[in-house]
């Protein structure tokens, strides 16, 4: 059993919410805030001995529970929900790639480029930021691509809720990687490289 599983929490109505360890799942259920559940079961956590029958108890952990009650901060995932801003997320979602030169890098040797750079009224938004290596980032400095003569290899995106979801999931599941498909964008980008079956870059 890998402890380390994550596991997709949802509202009752099916919209994805975060990710959530296995102790965190448990509680949920004995508190009894989990209506149902979906995908393979994750764990089985045996719970104490009943002194009268002598029984254990056994607590399931599904791949995806759904949570009863409004989430604190449901107002955010209206279509117009901007995810925060992270360089990991931003990583991940441009898959490692360095935007410019078109390698792919290792964290470390990433940083996130301004197109329209702060220096020249740009903003730190997820329409205006790519992932750059550092050489290329270093060489283009305070200028737009036009005024460094390169090549932006894709335009950024923002993401939405469930695609922020996505980009902040480790090990996702295939159940749960097809729950998460059935709330992308039709024309989004994640949908299109997830279903050609390209890996996610952590």
């Amino acid at each position: 059993m890998d402890l380390q599983q994550l596991v997709l929490r949802t509202d009752v109505s099916g919209m994805p919410l975060e990710w959530i360890g296995y102790q965190e799942a448990v509680k949920l259920i004995t508190l009894d805030q989990v209506p149902y559940s979906l995908g393979k079961t994750l764990y089985k956590v045996h719970g104490g001995v009943n002194a009268i029958s002598g029984l254990q108890s056994i607590i399931s952990v599904d791949a995806i529970i759904a949570t009863k009650g409004q989430h604190p901060h449901k107002h955010l995932f209206a279509k117009n929900y901007v995810p925060p801003l992270s360089n990991q997320s931003l990583f991940r979602r441009d898959q490692g790639m360095c935007l410019y030169c078109g390698l792919q890098f290792p964290a470390f040797l990433l940083s996130r480029d301004h197109v329209h750079p702060l220096s020249q009224g740009g903003q730190d938004r997820w329409v205006n930021v790519v992932t750059a290596c550092k050489r290329c980032n270093n060489h283009k400095a305070g200028r737009t691509p036009e005024q460094a003569g390169m090549q932006l290899l894709a335009i950024p995106f923002c993401p939405t809720h469930a695609e922020y979801i996505y980009l902040q999931g480790r090990q996702i599941l295939s159940d749960q990687m097809e729950f998460l498909l059935a709330h992308f964008p039709r024309n989004s980008v994640l949908r299109r490289r997830v279903e050609k079956g390209e890996s996610l870059l952590a």
